[in-house]
């Protein structure tokens, strides 16, 4: 049986629509845009190989004391691995025998890369034109826990200060390097996170106009293959013909291992037959067709699976970057060494755990015994049930809110953290996006759109406000 959620009277601020009117208010008067204006300045950028002090600092000095006013008990934590980002863990206990929500955002951001952003904008400044609001961590995630929490204060406000349940709000400095250290600081302070229930606001909905809930994300493996032939480039003339080239080599070898029209071949790596409930799930999801989506191409990926089913419920294995001699400027050398960037996306199932040995056994069989493989990250697939009580419960939420259908992804196609949560702590974990596909999250001009913050800030506000109704699946 579904839960219900009855409107109530506009007039009434303690009510549901009193509480969505507490988080338009603060939308409306300039309160995230203040907020922002303040995060977006502190260049926590996490994936330049050290940790800069504007990452403790944004958690200590900006999230600490928001928090702390709204009557959280915050701790900074170190990071169990040697070279990890801190941690915040706020807490607010109403009783102890109460259930407990965990919220989770992350307070890093990728490089800033400022020569890259458009004339008139700049990474670390909020520069507002229309509907879209630039700067390095607006949609990604800066603005979405702000969004968050605005919307858990106002569901306080409206509830004359007492929720009915527990929040705990965990904030990591290494998302956009891998998490690392995330999955052993949930089972260090398994205590300290212990919950009912997870929530997190990460990744973009499925497009620009549709109120999105996902389940859970695709996994990801990168891994590098290389092969050095000798010490030194030899003329292409003197030498071509009798000295094998790494970079032909090695494009063989990759040929061997993804088609021509993209199709994944190595035998052990491949998705598990997509289910009834699944394919059914992502039917009707739509893909690309925002003004500033790429068309898709005809013919590309697993042949007899439809987009949403290639993106969402298969695996797929990408060439992120070619190297071999002097791109930009060649010369009629046979280069000594070449190297490929590759990545494996997957989905739950996925012998993802072998990919180095089930690789090497593959390149092995095709006489590509000296390619090398190295394995450099790794983040695991998740998805929670369909079946879960709380998927309908948070679509029926949201719905109530937005008047609007709610897309149901199974799981990201893209990869978060869940499994620190869905595995390690064993929580259902539900993500609303507050982002869109083409907001120029990790590339320049990355940018949160007004609107989707704006319906954002009502949807979260109206669950966190029914989280304290009877009848949820607590």
């Amino acid at each position: 049986m579904h839960a219900t959620f009855a409107p109530s009277s506009p007039a009434d601020p303690h009510s549901r629509k009193g509480c969505i009117s507490h988080a338009i208010a603060y939308f409306e008067q300039g309160g995230l845009l203040r907020d922002l204006r303040r995060r977006i300045a502190y260049q926590s950028e996490s994936d330049q190989g050290e940790l800069p002090p504007a990452l403790a600092a944004y958690l200590q000095d900006e999230m600490g004391p928001y928090l702390t006013a709204m009557g959280f008990s915050v701790q900074m934590l170190p990071n169990p691995i040697d070279g990890g980002g801190p941690f915040l863990v706020a807490r607010r206990i109403e009783d102890v025998s109460l259930p407990t929500v965990l919220l989770y955002g992350h307070g890093d951001v990728v490089s800033g890369a400022p020569s890259s952003w458009r004339a008139g904008l700049d990474p670390w400044r909020v520069v507002v034109e229309g509907e879209r609001w630039y700067g390095r961590g607006t949609a990604d995630n800066k603005g979405q826990h702000s969004i968050s929490l605005a919307s858990l204060q106002a569901a306080i406000n409206a509830r004359g200060g007492s929720l009915g349940y527990n929040v705990t709000v965990l904030l990591e400095s290494g998302e956009e390097a891998g998490s690392p250290g995330l999955l052993e600081f949930c089972d260090k302070h398994r205590d300290l996170l212990s919950a009912d229930l997870f929530i997190g606001c990460d990744g973009p909905r499925i497009s620009i106009d549709q109120p999105t809930l996902f389940l859970g994300s695709r996994g990801m493996v990168n891994f590098t293959l290389s092969l050095d032939c000798r010490e030194g480039a030899f003329h292409s003339g003197n030498w071509g013909g009798v000295l094998r080239n790494p970079a032909t080599v090695l494009a063989n070898a990759i040929a061997t291992m993804i088609n021509a029209q993209g199709v994944m071949l190595v035998d052990g790596l491949h998705a598990p037959a997509i289910s009834p409930e699944i394919r059914n799930a992502v039917s009707n999801l739509p893909i690309a067709g925002g003004s500033n989506d790429p068309a898709l191409d005809e013919g590309w990926g697993e042949p007899g699976l439809t987009p949403p089913e290639r993106l969402i419920a298969w695996n797929t294995m990408e060439v992120l970057a070619l190297a071999s001699g002097n791109g930009t400027r060649p010369v009629n050398a046979i280069p000594p060494r070449a190297v490929a960037h590759c990545q494996l996306r997957f989905v739950v199932g996925t012998q993802w755990e072998r990919l180095e040995e089930l690789i090497r056994d593959h390149l092995q069989l095709h006489g590509f015994q000296d390619v090398k493989i190295k394995v450099s990250m790794a983040t695991a697939a998740t998805r929670l049930d369909l079946s879960n009580p709380w998927v309908p419960w948070c679509v029926n939420s949201l719905r109530l809110t937005t008047s609007q259908p709610i897309a149901v992804m199974p799981n990201l196609a893209g990869s978060i953290p869940n499994a620190a949560f869905s595995e390690v702590l064993g929580l259902p974990t539900l993500w609303i996006p507050h982002s869109y596909p083409a907001c120029g999250q990790h590339g320049p001009n990355e940018h949160l759109l007004a609107p989707i913050a704006r319906q954002g800030l009502e949807m979260m506000a109206g669950l966190y406000w029914d989280l304290g109704e009877p009848g949820s699946p607590w």
